[in-house]
């Protein structure tokens, strides 16, 4: 059973930075991809970006393409998430999540099964 923590979030202004992390435990077997989401309210979650746990390939939405980056620190167990240069409409609840995919398929929600709380980003 995979459990997900983030942890991270909080309230910054325009331009500046926040580093998610999501520190995972328990068997991943069955998942080779850890994506991070957003999710405005009443809206559905929306990809931006993933890294495959093997190997290291990213993928990212184009609406934070060159602001964020995800990375991984396998020995720790945790994905972070860079955010530089936030926006306004950066403010959302980030979750992140594990599944199994490959290609630009990664961001999409269908793929993952296992997720985390969330935790609120704020940009003001």
């Amino acid at each position: 059973h995979v459990q997900l923590v983030e942890s991270g979030g909080g309230s910054v202004q325009a331009g500046g930075s926040l580093t998610l992390s999501c520190e995972h435990s328990g068997s991943i077997d069955g998942t080779n991809c850890i994506g991070w989401f957003r999710q405005y309210p009443g809206k559905e979650r929306e990809g931006v970006a993933a890294i495959v746990t093997l190997g290291g390939t990213t993928y990212y939405d184009d609406s934070v393409t060159g602001r964020f980056t995800i990375s991984q620190d396998n020995a720790k167990k945790t994905t972070y998430l860079q955010m530089d240069h936030l926006r306004t409409d950066d403010t959302a609840i980030y979750y992140c999540a594990a599944g199994w995919s490959y290609g630009v398929g990664t961001l999409l929600r269908r793929h993952y099964d296992y997720w985390g709380q969330g935790t609120q980003v704020t940009v003001s």
